[in-house]
């Protein structure tokens, strides 16, 4: 009997592990179970170019729909899983349970929210399709100031895009800088730059004490006591893997569904993407990422980690990630620290176009790049190298 393949999540992750497995000559049934109405599509867009009117949404389809029904899969949109039993190896999706022998899960994650907006008008997170198109006929409409809370990668983009659109734009970020946990605050501000030079009214350092308004968002209060009167909140303050239904499942839950270094949640199970934690030989930690490379490469692993009793190697990518804001392209490739060395290797921090090593007892540890894509992803292979401190600088010395 031919193995039948059940993959939850119409995702990224999810459409690349089902189109890796039809690449790869795979002629068994393939399920693909989404919750939302619409086929796969890809979420950079939705903060950019969808955001600011340039693309439609058809544009964000991840395989074109004559594509798509070559991989001849039982695609079962507007479903949602609901439970599962791996000791049994039962999947309920709408309630109903159903038998499966390979599952990939790939369910992704959800916004965060605002305690108290819960169905105020004008409220919004940013994560479908759906959220997208919300926001841009918010923002077409006019409204007389844009507030956007927290100055991560989704909250920077959907400002810069507002901005670009003619919006006044406020941006409150509780840390010290844009990005500061990740890239640290030599390099966040340099970010925060970018922005105030482009006009975003960028408040860093506080935080969000109440939202005012009843049934329509009318302000926000900081915890410095400033009133900012608004009429459209979009809030960008991380996201939660979405897990919930997978208690008492029998698989380990802990920030995302926790694997073993191939991707292996239970006997027949994996995960992949936003919703998979797993061990990562390369920094022997667990680790859940949130980006766009990542899920284009776990979807494949842990989907073809379904047909083998053991893959020849374990899943231990760099992680990478870019970001557009303005006219700078920002990019990040490794697991920088707080604690870190870092030192510019290439271009100037006054310019905006920089390249940062970031190093830890004797290791190059990340690399970042604003309009520096070439040294970014050479520096992205001296990581997968295992290059040392010395090493990176002396390849970075010879960068024009």
């Amino acid at each position: 009997m031919r193995k039948s393949i059940t993959i939850v999540g119409a995702s990224l992750a999810g459409l690349r592990g089902a189109e890796a497995l039809r690449r790869d000559g795979f002629d068994g049934p393939i399920s693909l179970i989404g919750d939302e109405p619409h086929a796969p599509y890809d979420r950079p867009p939705l903060s950019k170019k969808i955001l600011a009117g340039d693309w439609e949404a058809d544009r964000a389809a991840l395989t074109p729909a004559e594509r798509f029904a070559d991989l001849n899969l039982d695609l079962r949109l507007g479903s949602r899983a609901t439970k599962l039993n791996v000791d049994s190896q039962t999947l309920w999706v709408d309630g109903e349970p159903e038998a499966y022998q390979g599952l990939l899960i790939a369910t992704g994650a959800r916004c965060r929210t605002l305690p108290g907006t819960e169905g105020m008008n004008g409220v919004h997170t940013l994560r479908s399709l759906n959220d997208c198109l919300a926001i841009r006929t918010a923002l077409e409409a006019g409204p007389r100031r844009l507030v956007v809370v927290g100055a991560g990668f989704i909250g920077a983009e959907v400002a810069a895009t507002a901005v670009g659109r003619g919006v006044p734009t406020t941006l409150i970020e509780s840390l010290a800088a844009p990005l500061e946990r990740v890239v640290g605050n030599m390099v966040g501000e340099v970010v925060a730059e970018v922005h105030r030079s482009n006009g975003v009214d960028l408040r860093c350092g506080v935080g969000v004490t109440a939202v005012h308004g009843r049934e329509q968002i009318e302000a926000v209060e900081l915890t410095d006591g400033t009133i900012i009167e608004t009429d459209l909140l979009v809030v960008g303050i991380g996201v939660l893997p979405n897990t919930e239904w997978l208690e008492g499942s029998g698989l380990t839950i802990e920030n995302g569904v926790v694997c073993d270094e191939t991707c292996l949640a239970a006997p027949g199970v994996t995960a992949a993407g936003d919703v998979a934690r797993w061990l990562n030989p390369r920094y022997g930690e667990l680790m859940r990422v949130e980006h766009w490379d990542n899920a284009v490469e776990q979807g494949p692993y842990a989907a073809r980690r379904l047909l083998v009793d053991q893959p020849a190697d374990p899943f231990t990518p760099v992680p990478w990630f870019w970001s557009d804001q303005f006219d700078r392209k920002i990019q990040l490739a490794g697991r920088p620290s707080p604690d870190d060395e870092v030192q510019i290797v290439n271009g100037s921090i006054e310019e905006h176009r920089f390249a940062a090593f970031y190093g830890s007892h004797g290791k190059l540890r990340a690399v970042f790049g604003m309009n520096r894509p070439r040294q970014v992803m050479q520096g992205k292979n001296l990581l997968a190298q295992g290059a040392s401190w010395q090493e990176a600088l002396a390849v970075a010395a010879a960068w024009e």
